[in-house]
């Protein structure tokens, strides 16, 4: 729960950010050059970054708190911080020197004055990454404690700073032209630097009093460093393997129009809300108690793994299927009441939606898959997680190349539109890594995962809602009448949006779709429905 709220915090926040942004900057070509250049430094980021440390130091370092080890876990803390500042240092130095070769390589469609916006943007950011970086050390150290909210509550301070450089400075170049919006591009990458160190300022002292003795060394001395060491080194290259996975996204979205890049950006930022909210939550809080588990004997925590992974998943697929079906049925609504506003119109909601659409069949794959690759990282099996996602990378590789740079021109479709087969690419590509982490976790622990005919009943509940909901939609556009020139077609038919502001358009349809939902897996015997229920009703005192 604590995990939940951080996260939805600062998801919210993070929504609040490119809502400011999309009215200053909208799709324009700095916005572009922006969303690429904050790409290129994330790499490291999410190279060292929370993920690799949640595969390699926390669950080490849980396990030694489960054993009461509170000595060796303190010197592990010490050495894992001493090589980790050290190690991105480096990146961080040779990655401002490498610039403009990052960037050929991340948007090789950028030429002329985008290029060089872009280098210069790059240089700013890179610092400030490192200080990132730090951050998700303090993550582990919080979450093996079992302290989680402030650590997924640190990243509102991040989202604050950059709405705060947006507010301040955005009416003062906007309104200038193309210089005028580079310069509020350089001003916002400050910004982002200043956000990262504080971001990991805020957590320090509770990590210091967290700590019993606290000295950050560069030491390969005890057994439990190097146990680290030999788990980073597999998630490392797993985390590259999915960042080269975003970089071919990236890449071929420069390659359409910078319309699809800094679009697909946004959708991005939209699709990870429930994914970052149900699995890296799910994901977050299981993965020390699973660590834990495997302090005790095989057999036993066998058993508790295949628990805590089952009421996981469940959890999981009962929240992201819905999320899913709101994203595919509803996502222009969706889109238009997060964004639409300044210089992001209607006509790029209307765009925004068919990126989300190929994002939705996905999704629950992404979410689900995260817990199955933790529940390897508990078990010190770091390799199993790597192999698979090489198989998604180089798979989606080949499916993106062919959907979103061949496939259009040949059906006579825009070429725009290749942005959307990007997000389908990746949805596919998804359920085949998925399938094999689960296959795998079997033959190791047992039957673990999703019921079979949960997810049939999920999406069956999902789809009457989503139903209902374009109903809904299509009645309020016969009652209040139609915006001239915003319909969809879709299907053979053409939805078009009411004259209603996006968000009552949005909370108008979403508020059946999610009572029709819930009544409808209830009814079909879903636990996770009924519970719901219960819960209002006593909330309602209409049940027990």
């Amino acid at each position: 729960m604590l995990v939940g709220i951080g996260i939805l915090a600062s998801r919210l926040m993070g929504l609040v950010r490119e809502r400011v942004f999309a009215h200053y900057l909208g799709n324009a070509e700095a916005a572009a050059v922006f969303k690429a250049a904050l790409r290129i430094p994330n790499f490291l980021q999410n190279l060292f970054g929370e993920g690799v440390l949640s595969g390699s130091f926390i669950p080490v370092y849980a396990q030694l708190l489960g054993k009461k080890d509170a000595d060796e876990a303190d010197r592990v803390a010490g050495a894992v911080f001493g090589l980790l500042a050290l190690a991105t240092g480096v990146m961080v130095a040779l990655g401002m020197l490498a610039t403009p070769l990052f960037v050929d390589l991340i948007a090789p469609g950028f030429e002329g004055g985008e290029r060089d916006l872009a280098v210069r943007l790059v240089r700013i950011l890179f610092p400030g990454t490192g200080f990132l970086v730090l951050s998700a050390w303090c993550l582990g150290i919080l979450n093996s404690h079992r302290r989680f909210l402030l650590s997924y509550l640190a990243p509102v301070v991040w989202n604050i700073v950059i709405i705060a450089t947006l507010l301040v400075m955005g009416g003062r170049y906007t309104a200038g032209g193309r210089v005028a919006e580079e310069a509020l591009t350089e001003w916002l990458a400050y910004g982002v630097v200043l956000g990262s160190f504080l971001q990991f300022a805020v957590q320090v002292p509770t990590v210091m009093r967290l700590l019993g003795r606290f000295r950050p060394v560069v030491s390969l001395a005890s057994a439990s460093v190097r146990q680290v060491l030999k788990n980073f080194g597999p998630v490392v290259l797993g985390r590259g393997v999915v960042q080269f996975s975003a970089w071919v996204d990236t890449a071929f979205a420069s390659l359409i129009s910078n319309r699809a890049l800094s679009s697909l950006l946004y959708a991005q930022t939209i699709y990870l809300i429930p994914v970052s909210l149900f699995g890296m939550a799910v994901s977050a809080a299981e993965l020390p108690e699973m660590a834990r588990a495997t302090a005790e004997g095989e057999a036993q925590a066998h058993a508790k793994l295949r628990s805590r992974i089952d009421a996981g998943s469940r959890r999981i697929a009962f929240w992201v299927v819905p999320s899913a079906a709101a994203l595919l049925f509803l996502g222009d609504l969706v889109s238009g009441a997060l964004l639409q506003t300044g210089r992001f119109g209607a006509a790029d909601s209307r765009y925004l939606w068919y990126l989300l659409m190929g994002a939705a069949v996905g999704l629950v794959a992404s979410t689900v898959g995260r817990l199955y690759a933790s529940a390897f990282y508990a078990l010190k099996d770091p390799k199993t997680p790597l192999r698979y996602a090489i198989v998604r990378v180089a798979l989606g590789t080949v499916k993106a190349w062919f959907l979103a740079l061949w496939l259009p021109e040949r059906l006579g479709l825009p070429r725009e539109l290749g942005a959307a087969f990007l997000t389908l690419s990746s949805g596919i590509v998804a359920w085949v890594e998925t399938t094999l982490l689960r296959r795998k976790l079997r033959s190791m622990v047992g039957p673990v995962g999703l019921p079979a005919g949960l997810l049939p009943r999920l999406y069956g509940a999902a789809v009457v809602g989503g139903l209902v909901a374009l109903a809904v939609k299509q009645g309020l556009t016969g009652l209040l009448g139609p915006m001239p020139g915003v319909g969809v077609e879709w299907g053979g038919a053409l939805l078009v949006p009411p004259r209603l502001h996006p968000v009552l358009g949005l909370l108008a349809t979403a508020v059946p779709f999610g009572v029709v939902y819930f009544a409808v897996s209830a009814a079909l015997g879903v636990p996770e429905a009924g519970a719901v229920f219960r819960k209002v009703g006593r909330k309602l005192g209409l049940a027990r």
